[in-house]
C-alpha cells in the first residue's frame, strides 16, 4: 500500500516549506512521502540552513522546486500550503489533493537586519512549524 504523499506548498520554497517537509519526515517519514515546492522558487536561504543544522536537520538533499516540477507525476493527498501568497497563487485545480490546508507562518527571510538580527525570527518560524507538524500528527492519530 503507497504511502499517503503531502506537498508543503510556499512562493519561494526557500525557508517555511523546506522546514516542514524536513520536520514531516523526520518525525513521520515511514507514514509519509514528503515533498516541498514554490510557486516561484528561489534558491534555499543560507539561515534555513544554519537553523536546520542547529536541530540536526541539515537539509541534506534539498533543492528547491517548482511546483510544476511535481504537477502530474504525483497524486498528492495533502496539500499544505504555509504562506498566503502560495494560498492565492496555487489554483485548487493545479495541483490535486485530496485534502488541501492552509497553515500560515510568518515569511523568515523578510527580517531584516544582520544575520544575528535575523536568525531569532528563523528559529522562531523553525520551532512553530516543528510544533505544527507534531499537532497535526498528534490528531491524526487520534
Amino acid at each position: 500500500m503507497a504511502k499517503p504523499a503531502v506537498l508543503f506548498l510556499c512562493t519561494g520554497n526557500s525557508c517555511r516549506s523546506q522546514m516542514a517537509e524536513a520536520f514531516l519526515r523526520k518525525h513521520a517519514g515511514d507514514c509519509f512521502e514528503v515533498f516541498s515546492a514554490g510557486t516561484e522558487p528561489k534558491p534555499i536561504n543560507p539561515l534555513t540552513y544554519h537553523v536546520m543544522a542547529e536541530v540536526g536537520e541539515p537539509l541534506t538533499g534539498h533543492r528547491s522546486k517548482q511546483v510544476n516540477e511535481l504537477v502530474g507525476n504525483i497524486q498528492f493527498d495533502y496539500l499544505i500550503t504555509v504562506c498566503d501568497e502560495a494560498d492565492k497563487k496555487c489554483p485548487i485545480g493545479l495541483v490535486k489533493a485530496g485534502n488541501r490546508m492552509h497553515w500560515f507562518f510568518e515569511d523568515p527571510a523578510a527580517a531584516m537586519g544582520d544575520v544575528e538580527t535575523r536568525l531569532p525570527k528563523f528559529r522562531e518560524v523553525r520551532d512553530l512549524i516543528d510544533k505544527r507538524i507534531q499537532d497535526w500528527l498528534t490528531r491524526a492519530e487520534n
